[in-house]
């Protein structure tokens, strides 16, 4: 069983980006989810995230609840709690709010002006279908232990804290959730408090891997073009852990290939390339900037403007005059 893991790890890491194609927005990341991830899990034994309740689906990605199959009770919100909702394992709130675009302006302007903001909320790893009741408790809580809390959801066994503002996923999910939770963190250059990552890699310990992660790795990999690394195992999380931020660079790569040329504008922000450091988030002018030729390659990402590199979280150097 392990060689297999491996070889099947190995074969992950080698799907070619050029045939796959992610979505490019929420809306269409929900179609493609439901139709080339859980289209056969909606009655399989392993349910929604936080309940494990079958579904049956619904239009285009929507789904209602299977109350019966998994013992849920309502804890408040009847109507809520019998369909089914996207559940962004790491909120768009916790990933937006370590984006320039949501200080200038919140969600709205993150998916308008972020092309990196809309790569991650569109990211098929991080989505899953889940309980709209449970998903609307859990808001933008982060993961942690609820050890005071009653059970809230029936037969439910994801508990929510208002108090402590955390939630604790059921333990079928907990391996899964950290180490989704490791990826975008990893991806897209996120920071991640001590005590997250203390909770996340106990999880992700006590939780190994299961079949149906794997096989959920296996289909999103094959739209995305690469694999969830925390579950192939070619990466690992440890303390202090800096993340490598390639969705970072792919993102801002996206955004430049699909922009028009550049305006005279835009040219007279810069007379020339603008060189962002990946892993410190600081950009350099080829003018004025004393470390603009100090960047490592392989953490420099390119901008045409100034306003570019701001849009794409990054800020000025401050050594720059």
């Amino acid at each position: 069983m392990k060689k297999l893991f491996y070889v099947l790890a190995l074969s992950l890491s080698t799907i070619n980006p050029a045939l796959s194609n992610p979505p490019a927005t929420f809306s269409e990341a929900k179609v493609i989810a439901k139709q080339k991830v859980y289209l056969d899990q909606a009655s399989s034994t392993q349910g929604d995230l936080y309940c494990g309740c079958q579904w049956t689906w619904v239009g285009k990605s929507g789904g209602r609840i299977d109350a019966a199959s998994c013992g849920l009770q309502a804890r408040k919100q009847e109507t809520r709690a019998e369909r089914t909702e996207w559940e962004h394992i790491v909120p768009a709130w916790t990933f937006g709010h370590q984006r320039q675009c949501w200080q200038n302006g919140g969600r709205e302007h993150c998916i308008s002006d972020d092309p990196v903001f809309k790569a991650m909320e569109a990211d098929l790893f991080n989505l899953y279908p889940a309980v709209g009741e449970v998903n609307g408790d859990r808001s933008n809580f982060n993961y942690g232990m609820a050890n005071q809390v009653a059970p809230q959801y029936g037969q439910c066994k994801t508990k929510v804290d208002f108090e402590q503002r955390a939630a604790e996923p059921r333990d079928e999910v907990k391996g899964l959730v950290a180490r989704t939770t490791f990826y975008v963190f990893d991806r897209y250059n996120l920071n991640m408090s001590r005590q997250q990552q203390q909770l996340l890699m106990a999880w992700d310990k006590r939780f190994p891997v299961t079949p149906w992660e794997l096989e959920r790795n296996r289909r999103i990999t094959a739209i995305m073009g690469h694999p969830n690394p925390f579950v192939t195992k070619e990466r690992s999380w440890t303390q202090g852990y800096k993340p490598v931020g390639d969705g970072v660079v792919m993102g801002v790569t996206a955004k430049s290939a699909q922009s028009p040329k550049t305006t005279t504008a835009s040219r007279s922000e810069s007379a020339g390339r603008i060189i962002g450091n990946s892993k410190s988030r600081v950009y350099h002018l080829p003018k004025g900037c004393p470390s603009y030729d100090k960047v490592s390659s392989q953490n420099q990402v390119t901008f045409d403007s100034e306003s570019a590199a701001e849009s794409a979280g990054f800020r000025k150097a401050g050594n720059c005059k």
